[in-house]
C-alpha cells in the first residue's frame, strides 16, 4: 500500500560525483548526503544560471564535459518506475558557473545588476513613462506589472516598502531615477499616510487610503484579517522602512523627526514597561494594548512586535545617526529574543507568539503552534549583525544554534531552497515535521536564509555556513527570477517551478512590494564583496545641504565586524574627495549650499 509506482517530475540539487561516458549517466550527492544516478537523454539540455536582464546562456554542447566531480548543479527530470525502484532521466540542467568551482552570483556586480533590473521593473510598472507620481501607485500589480486604473487602495506599508526598494537601488547604483522615486514616495507617505498627534507629540501611520476617482478616504485601523480594527506594531514598523532608508542617503531632517516621533509611539504605548517587550497591537481609539476590543490580539507580543524593529528600520536609523538611543533599543530587543524565543527542549523552531507574561501563545489564529522558517533564519541573521556591535556570547550561540538545526527541518535537502511554515511539534509516529499548509517556497524566506548564512560565513569563517549560503543563493537565482515579465516570483513549488495562483501570482500585493528582494540584493552584495570575496563595494549618497549634524555623512553599509572595513576612496560630483575618516566610515561633507552626489568606495581591511 502507498507504493510509488507512477512517474513524476522533480528537481535534484547536488554535487557531481561521477560521469559514466559509456552509460551516459552521472552521479550527484545532495546537501544531506543522498546519492542519485541520473540518466542523460539525447534531448537533455543545459543552461547557465542568469541574472535579470541577461540573455539565455545555453551550454548543451558542453553539458557532458562540465559534469566534473564536486560541481554543484540542478537537474530537472522525471522519475520512472523500474524494477523495485525508480530511474531518473534528466530533462534539463542548470549550472552555476562556467568553471567547476565558479558561482556567477559571487561576481562583484551580480546583485547590483539585479537591483537595477528590479528598480526598472517597478518604476515602469507603477509609473510607466510618465513623471513619478505616487497618486498613481497601486498596491496590486499583476504578473507582468499591470495595475488597476480606478477605485483602489493604497497601503502605507507597501508604499514604504517600495520606497525602501528605490532608496536601496540608489545606494548600489547611483541612478538618480531611483532616488527620485524614494524621495517622492517619502513625501507622499508624509502627506497622505502620516498623522501627527499634537497632544501626545507622537507620529503614527494610517493603514492606508481608499481612492475613488478624486476622493480619498483615510483608513486608520488595519483592515488586514489578522489585525482587523487594530493598530498592529508591524504596520508602524514597516511604515518607517522606506523613509529611514531614504534618510541614509539624504539626511532629510523631516524624516528623522518622523522616525523619532514614531519611536516615541513604540516606547510610550507599545512598550510593556512591567514585563518587557513590545505589544503587538493597540486599540485605535485608546492606544491601549490591553483593550478587550482587540480580541485575540489583546495583551499579545510576537516576533514582529519585538524583532522586526531591527531589520525594518532600526539598524538603518542607527547606521545613519550613530545615536546611542537606537543602539540601546537594538540591544534591548535582541536580549529579549535571546531570552524568550528559544524553545529547544520542545521544538527545533523558536517560539514566536507570547502572552503578556511571556508564556507561550500556541493557539493564536492561523499560527497556532507553528514555526515560520524565515523568522528563525531572520533571527540568526540579525543576531549576527547585533553581535558585530555588541559581541555577546549568547548572540553568537543562538545564531549558531539556529544555523545548525534549521537545514534539517526547514530546508529542502533534495531540491534546494527553504520552506514556509512548519508544525513545531511532530505528531505520534511521525518522523518529520509536517508542513502547516503546503510545501511551496516563498521569496522572502529564501532571503532570510541567504543573509543568515552569508553573514555567519563572513563573520565566523565556517566553511559549512558558506556552503549553505551558496546553495541558498543558487536556488533563489535559479528559480525565483522572472526572465519573461521581470521581477521576482512570490512563490515557487517545491521543485522550483513558479506557482502562479491566487494572490501569489502578483508582483505587488499586501505582502509583496519592493522590500525583501531589494534588501537581499543590497546586503548579499555587501556581505559577498566585503566579507566573502573581500573586494570593494561602491555606494552612493546625495545629502541635502546642511542637513546632517556636523556635516558628517555616515557611510557604513551595514553593521559589520569592527575594524573589518574602511573607506578606500570617495568622490563628490565625480571629482576625487579626500576629506573623510577612513576607519570611522564618515565623509566630512563640504560646506556648500548646493546638493552634491557622493560616491564612496568601501573596501575590506587587509
Amino acid at each position: 500500500m502507498n507504493e510509488i509506482t507512477f512517474c513524476f517530475s522533480d528537481t535534484i540539487a547536488g554535487y557531481v560525483t561521477l560521469y559514466d561516458r559509456d552509460k551516459d549517466l552521472f552521479g550527484v550527492k545532495t546537501s544531506h548526503g543522498q546519492e542519485f544516478r541520473i540518466k542523460l537523454k539525447g534531448n537533455t539540455y543545459a543552461q547557465l544560471v542568469r541574472n535579470l536582464g541577461d540573455p539565455y546562456h545555453d551550454c548543451t554542447g558542453q553539458l557532458r564535459a562540465m559534469l566534473t566531480p564536486g560541481r554543484f548543479l540542478y537537474t530537472y527530470g522525471i522519475f520512472y518506475p523500474q524494477g523495485n525502484q525508480h530511474v531518473f532521466e534528466a530533462q534539463f540542467l542548470v549550472f552555476l558557473g562556467r568553471k567547476p568551482d565558479e558561482f556567477l552570483f559571487e561576481k562583484r556586480d551580480w546583485w547590483i545588476k539585479q537591483i537595477a533590473a528590479l528598480g526598472d521593473f517597478y518604476l515602469t510598472a507603477q509609473f510607466g513613462d510618465a513623471v513619478i507620481d505616487f497618486s498613481n501607485y497601486r498596491t496590486i500589480l499583476r504578473l507582468g506589472g499591470e495595475k488597476l486604473r480606478d477605485n483602489y487602495r493604497q497601503e502605507t506599508d507597501t508604499i514604504s516598502r517600495m520606497v525602501y526598494g528605490f532608496a536601496t537601488a540608489y545606494l548600489l547604483t547611483g541612478d538618480d531615477r531611483f532616488l527620485e522615486g524614494a524621495e517622492k514616495g517619502t513625501d507622499y507617505l508624509r502627506e497622505h499616510m502620516r498623522f501627527y498627534d499634537l497632544d501626545e507629540n507622537i507620529v503614527y501611520w494610517y493603514h492606508g487610503i481608499d481612492v475613488r476617482g478624486r476622493r480619498e478616504d483615510k483608513i486608520f485601523a488595519s483592515e488586514f484579517g489578522d489585525d482587523i480594527d487594530a493598530i498592529p506594531a508591524y504596520e508602524q514598523i514597516y511604515a518607517l522602512a522606506g523613509p529611514v532608508q531614504t534618510y541614509r542617503i539624504t539626511g532629510d531632517p523631516r524624516i528623522l523627526s518622523d522616525a523619532e516621533l514614531t519611536v516615541e509611539l513604540f516606547d510610550r504605548f507599545f512598550l510593556d514597561k512591567e514585563k518587557g517587550g513590545y505589544f503587538s497591537h493597540l486599540d485605535p481609539i485608546t492606544l491601549d494594548p490591553r483593550s478587550e476590543s482587540l480580541g485575540a490580539n489583546s495583551t499579545k507580543k510576537n516576533w514582529n512586535s519585538v524583532g522586526d524593529h531591527a531589520p525594518a528600520y532600526l539598524i538603518n536609523l542607527w547606521l545613519a545617526t550613530g545615536e546611542e538611543r537606537y543602539a540601546k533599543m537594538l540591544e534591548y530587543t535582541f536580549d529579549l529574543i535571546e531570552q524568550y524565543f528559544p524553545d529547544y527542549d520542545n521544538s527545533p523552531f523558536v517560539q514566536e507568539r507570547f502572552h503578556e507574561d511571556w508564556s507561550h501563545d500556541t493557539t493564536h489564529m492561523w499560527q497556532q503552534n507553528r514555526g515560520v522558517v524565515g523568522h528563525n533564519l531572520k533571527i540568526a541573521w540579525n543576531l549576527m549583525r547585533m553581535y558585530n556591535m555588541k559581541p555577546k556570547e549568547q548572540y553568537e550561540a543562538l545564531a549558531r544554534k539556529i544555523a545548525a538545526v534549521m537545514p534539517a527541518v526547514g530546508s529542502d535537502q533534495l531540491r534546494g531552497g527553504w520552506y514556509d511554515v512548519m508544525e513545531r511539534l511532530m505528531g505520534s509516529g511521525e518522523e518529520v515535521h509536517r508542513f502547516a499548509f503546503h510545501d511551496r517556497k516563498a521569496w522572502w524566506q529564501q532571503e532570510q536564509a541567504i543573509l543568515a548564512y552569508l553573514i555567519l560565513a563572513g563573520v565566523l569563517g565556517d566553511g559549512e555556513y558558506l556552503r549553505l549560503a551558496r546553495e541558498s543563493v543558487a536556488f533563489y537565482n535559479a528559480f525565483f527570477l522572472d526572465h519573461y515579465d521581470g521581477g521576482i516570483y512570490f512563490n515557487v513549488l517545491a521543485n522550483g517551478n513558479p506557482y502562479l495562483m491566487g494572490n501569489e501570482r502578483f508582483k505587488g500585493s499586501h505582502s509583496m512590494s519592493g522590500y525583501h528582494s531589494f534588501e537581499l540584493a543590497y546586503l548579499a552584495q555587501t556581505y559577498t564583496n566585503l566579507l566573502i570575496a573581500r573586494q570593494p563595494l561602491d555606494l552612493y549618497f546625495k545629502p541635502l545641504p546642511g542637513a546632517l549634524k556636523n556635516n558628517a555623512l555616515r557611510v557604513s553599509p551595514d553593521i559589520l565586524p569592527p575594524g573589518s572595513i574602511r573607506i578606500g576612496a570617495s568622490w563628490i560630483d565625480d571629482e576625487p574627495y579626500t576629506d573623510f575618516n577612513s576607519d570611522a566610515l564618515i565623509i566630512n561633507l563640504p560646506d556648500t549650499k548646493e546638493r552634491v552626489k557622493v560616491k564612496v568606495r568601501i573596501e575590506p581591511k587587509a
